[in-house]
């Protein structure tokens, strides 16, 4: 497995590539990597020949100076597990510079709407963090095909509005939620949580499965005030917001149509991390 350090090894290394006509397929994380990353490699995997990783935490897309200081990096540990999983040919780990040549600092989109839903309610900003750094990996690593998790399902539904938006040559691919045993939706965030508030946090992939049944016999305003019955009777956990949407403008359902396509969506915080998860309906 390669490691590129610097956006001019990365260039000369697509170069080669390119020249013996591989196919690249693209995931790019902040690192503290687990399961869930190692399942879009593997989807990568199935229909390219060279398959890329990145790892770099953006600065720009974190609107808690806090939040930015207390993401777990360990790029040792991260280079392991890619070593050892055997599924990626080359990782991308570019400096602050590589990325932001001048400062660090979003570029301004309109993703018609998309961007002011849910997480962009109460993260302002954060969506253009997303997409000036996934435009800027595209351009430097030039994939044919790029995978993202649909745990962050509306941060996937803003990357291909972007790769439209920009008509950037990407393909872009959802690869289905990875999650624990117990059903929680695999984050890099779980690794501050204790091992018994991991096992009680399967309470939200839980109240999902529930809403999905919910969803064929109640009203929307009844599976809100049960779904909130729920975490009212948890311990140090808060529900943030849970909502049901449509899945293609992301807005807020008021009624259900049968021709439509609908997700819920939820945030919990346990303990102080807060955790997202969505199921489609």
């Amino acid at each position: 497995m390669e490691v590129l350090k610097s956006r001019k090894i990365l260039q000369d290394f697509i170069e080669r590539q390119r020249e013996m006509g591989k196919k690249i397929g693209f995931a790019p994380t902040m690192g503290a990597l687990h399961d869930g990353h190692l399942s879009l490699y593997k989807e990568a995997r199935k229909d390219n020949d060279l398959v890329i990783s990145s790892i770099f935490v953006n600065p720009t897309q974190f609107n808690n100076q806090d939040d930015l200081a207390k993401y777990p990096r360990d790029v040792d540990r991260d280079l392991h597990i890619l070593k050892n999983s055997g599924l990626v040919d080359a990782v991308y780990i570019p400096e602050v510079s590589d990325i932001y040549p001048e400062q660090a600092k979003s570029k301004n989109y309109d993703f018609g709407g998309l961007e002011n839903e849910m997480e962009g309610k109460s993260r302002p900003g954060h969506f253009d963090g997303v997409g000036t750094v996934v435009e800027e990996l595209f351009k430097q690593v030039k994939p044919d095909c790029a995978y993202f998790g649909e745990k962050d399902f509306q941060q996937l539904a803003i990357i291909k509005k972007m790769v439209e938006m920009q008509n950037l040559p990407v393909k872009i691919i959802g690869v289905p939620t990875h999650r624990a045993d117990n059903g929680l939706a695999l984050s890099s965030r779980n690794q501050r949580l204790s091992e018994t508030r991991r096992d009680a946090s399967k309470v939200i992939f839980e109240t999902l499965t529930k809403v999905k049944t919910w969803f064929k016999e109640d009203s929307y305003p009844v599976i809100k005030d049960k779904v909130k019955d729920v975490f009212d009777d948890q311990q140090n956990m808060q529900l943030e917001y849970f909502l049901i949407a449509e899945e293609k403008t992301l807005k807020e359902a008021e009624f259900f149509y049968n021709d439509r396509k609908y997700r819920a969506f939820i945030v919990v915080i346990v303990d102080g991390v807060r955790l997202i998860d969505n199921l489609p309906m």
